[in-house]
């Protein structure tokens, strides 16, 4: 088993060192990577949800891939990652999610994600410095392999939203999906 997760381990770096290299050079440094889908103007965190969504993450995909929810309407949504690698789950416009790329590029390179380990305690010493690497925007998880978290959020927009994963390679490798406004 080790020998397997080793293998995928090493496929998976073939796949994210140029991506990420990639995310940078695009960058132009930290600057204001920090929109995690420019959460103020595609709804709002909290409210009374008047449903539940469950999501399950798996290794570059997520099930379901489409979801539809009505204009106005808060949606709790319970992810679990049962995939072998860290994942992200954030709500936003395909734009905000290739300007969240770098930022999330550079969390990697700085080892504060791993394939398969999230170092909180690197980013979060991070907080309010003039190099903010945290990752705790509302509308956004960052979660280990087998970690459940939820996120609760209020869809007041007509903008064409999609769900992804961030982390490099992910989202190009087809790790998002439909958020319908109806």
């Amino acid at each position: 088993m080790t020998n397997f997760k080793s293998a995928a381990v090493a496929a998976l770096l073939a796949v994210l060192v140029p991506a990420s290299l990639t995310y940078a050079a695009g960058s132009g440094g930290h600057g204001g990577s920090h929109a995690h889908g420019a959460a103020a103007d595609i709804g709002t965190p909290g409210g009374t949800p008047s449903r539940t969504v469950t999501i399950s993450m798996y290794d570059n995909y997520y099930e379901p891939e489409n979801i539809s929810v009505a204009k106005g309407e808060t949606v709790k949504f319970v992810v679990k990652n049962e995939g072998s690698f860290v994942h992200e789950f954030n709500i936003g416009t395909p734009e905000s999610h290739a300007a969240h790329g770098p930022h999330m590029a550079m969390l990697f390179e700085m080892g504060m994600i791993e394939p398969d380990k999230i170092n909180r305690a690197e980013m979060a010493a991070t907080k309010g410095s003039d190099h903010d690497m945290s990752h705790d925007a509302p509308n956004s998880l960052l979660m280990n392999p087998g970690e459940t978290q939820e996120l609760v959020w209020t869809f007041n927009t007509d903008k064409e939203l999609e769900f992804a994963c961030n982390i490099p390679g992910h989202y190009d490798a087809g790790m998002y999906g439909a958020l319908a406004i109806n």
